[in-house]
């Protein structure tokens, strides 16, 4: 892994631009805040968000969690860690959106040398109701 700006605003702009030719930039993933302990993503919804059924698909709203708790682990790491990877996820899907903005707000729940713990909700933007819970877990890497 790269080495990451420490700097709230700088990671959040790593971020951004790195991620334009991965899925979070597909998805069209903005990064509005991150730092250690939490992270805030958007995604405004697009066609291309929707399952066939005409529903929001749930791999769009994972994808949109996920981001947010990994990007928050990274400005989260340990001293001496290089990166992490996802042990297991779980998302409970609650509601839906049919347009506008949703957002994912991830907010670290353990932090240890070994596993993060990382809850995200997502919501709608405009309205405030929760669509998704969200809970991942990061085993934290070392070296290489």
């Amino acid at each position: 892994m790269p080495d990451f700006p420490k700097e709230p605003a700088a990671l959040a702009a790593f971020f951004q631009k790195h991620g334009e030719d991965c899925l979070p930039g597909l998805l069209g993933i903005d990064v509005v805040e991150i730092k250690k302990g939490s992270c805030r993503l958007t995604m405004q919804i697009e066609q291309k968000h929707f399952a066939s059924n005409g529903y929001l698909h749930a791999a769009s709203v994972i994808a949109l969690a996920d981001s947010a708790c990994g990007y928050g682990c990274v400005a989260s790491l340990p001293e001496g860690a290089s990166g992490f990877t996802t042990l297991e996820l779980k998302s409970n899907h609650v509601g839906t959106a049919l347009a506008g903005v949703i957002t994912a707000e991830a907010s670290m729940a353990h932090g240890g040398r070994t596993t993060h713990v990382w809850d995200a909700v997502v919501a709608s933007a405009e309205t405030g109701k929760a669509i998704a819970l969200f809970r991942c877990t990061q085993l934290i890497l070392y070296g290489k």
